[in-house]
């Protein structure tokens, strides 16, 4: 039996943030709004309407291109329709871009787990409007015209990928890249990102392209990986029993976790392109193009290298701590604000500080806790100012009130009890009153001065120096 290897490419389409739509002044965002009610005679393709491009979608794709790697921005591009008929799309045509788009080549580099990295060529990256949505209600159709006119970027992948979970995988990274930027959410469930995967086959070892099909209508990173696997292992049963993959574009359904077929697949003849007559084209100029690219970040991937090479990081801190902007900003940002080893205040942000974001499913710019508190807080510890438990609780108590924690520390008694003579008064009454396991101590069993340090701890309330108080239980049962 011949062994194949599938051959995938994705079509993503990716919602902007702007405050309102690419050719009107509607709300963009319309997610959970009443249908139809962010709509005007320009988004709904009355007769006799004009539209207006909006620069912000502009200057978003094109920090985009720049992060991708583009190999040419263009000064010059254009708009064309794209004409196909479905009730969703008032107009009768999506304004799109064709063979004149914003950008064109680029890639993306996945790192993979053995240390190398897949390259990911770009074909193109293009600015379009959305349409509308169809809700399928029993035997009608409902139409909902609030998306129509929201922005999107298309960006289509070469054929480079070669698995379901390498897929996935590029999915991932570039949600992370997009919210990086600051230029969309991402959120596949809100349909701010959404992926059509072309999937094919071939013999290993051969080079040309098969007939490939189309997958739609996936709302999640996992559902793409599930849609695609799904696709292969068909295409493989297909053909190893004689038949032919045809070119047909599939649906998902992912209550039962199959593929059916919609349509033929169409070709880009099917839509009949030509230039937009009603929208000039985008002239990128220099100025403008240098205005934009001042506001491009360092990139997750070389942050992430930087953070392990400057900071002496481990792989795992510095990828945790890069899967957000916001976070590995804060990480910065401690580490700066004073003299606390950079490992530790990684270990405190991972550990306990992503605690706090989550629960209030916010970003750590957000924290009431401010970068320099975390310092603080790891430096008193570190110091033996207090006790590793009290830190942990300081967290939560300046994120929640905003004071600072030497504050909270001399207000609440939190300062950790170091001084040997009050310590030894305590440890011997506590050495008094159970012979029994002075006894075992004695008898040779030494690990049970855990309990007394435990012992010691409860009557101070969490606040001894566990060396301090192991020391002085070890004099005190010597004697």
């Amino acid at each position: 039996m011949p062994e194949f290897e599938a051959i995938i490419g994705l079509e993503t389409h990716i919602q902007l943030n702007t405050e309102s739509k690419i050719f009107c002044g509607c709300k963009a965002d319309s997610w959970g709004d009443p249908p139809n009610t962010n709509i005007c005679p320009v988004c709904c393709g009355l007769p006799g309407v004009l539209p207006t491009l909006n620069s912000a979608a502009v200057e978003k794709a094109v920090l985009l291109a720049a992060a991708m790697q583009a190999d040419s921005i263009q000064p010059l591009s254009y708009f064309a329709r794209k004409n196909y008929f479905y009730p969703d799309l008032p107009k009768g045509y999506q304004i799109s871009q064709y063979d004149e788009p914003l950008a064109r080549g680029g890639e993306m580099r996945l790192p993979l787990d053995d240390g190398q990295s897949l390259r990911v060529r770009i074909a193109k990256l293009h600015l379009e409007e959305d349409a509308g949505k169809t809700i399928r209600e029993r035997d009608r159709r409902l139409i909902d015209f609030n998306r129509c006119g929201v922005p999107l970027i298309e960006m289509v992948t070469e054929p480079d990928l070669r698995s379901a979970d390498q897929a996935a995988h590029y999915l991932i990274r570039l949600r992370q890249l997009l919210r990086w930027l600051g230029i969309s959410e991402g959120d596949m469930e809100k349909g701010q990102l959404r992926c059509d995967a072309n999937v094919s086959i071939r013999q290993i070892g051969t080079t040309g392209l098969n007939a490939k099909t189309e997958i739609k209508n996936v709302n999640s990173i996992e559902a793409v990986r599930q849609a695609i696997q799904a696709e292969i292992e068909r295409q493989i049963r297909e053909v190893d029993q004689g038949g032919a993959v045809e070119a047909w574009t599939l649906n998902w359904d992912e209550d039962t976790g199959t593929l059916h077929k919609m349509r033929s697949k169409e070709t880009e003849a099917d839509y009949r392109y030509f230039r937009e007559p009603d929208l000039l084209p985008i002239v990128l100029t220099e100025d403008w193009k240098s205005q934009i690219l001042a506001g491009l970040p360092e990139l997750p991937l070389a942050r992430r290298t930087r953070f392990t090479e400057q900071y002496g990081l481990p792989e795992y801190d510095a990828e945790i701590l890069t899967e957000e902007r916001s976070l590995s900003e804060y990480f910065e940002a401690a580490v700066a604000a004073g003299q606390v080893d950079a490992k530790a205040i990684s270990n405190w942000l991972m550990n306990d500080v992503l605690r706090l974001i989550r629960e209030q499913h916010s970003l750590a710019a957000n924290l009431a806790l401010k970068p320099e508190h975390l310092t603080h807080i790891v430096g008193m510890v570190e110091r033996g100012d207090i006790t590793a438990n009290t830190g942990k609780e300081l967290l939560d108590k300046v994120n929640q009130s905003g004071r600072s924690p030497q504050e909270i520390v001399e207000t609440e008694g939190l300062a950790q009890v170091s001084d040997e003579a009050a310590l030894g008064r305590i440890a011997a009454d506590i050495v008094e009153s159970n012979p029994e396991q002075v006894a075992t101590y004695r008898g040779g069993k030494t690990t049970v001065i855990g309990w007394f340090v435990g012992q010691v701890m409860r009557e101070t309330q969490g606040k001894a120096n566990p060396q301090a108080v192991k020391k002085v239980l070890e004099d005190l049962l010597s004697e």
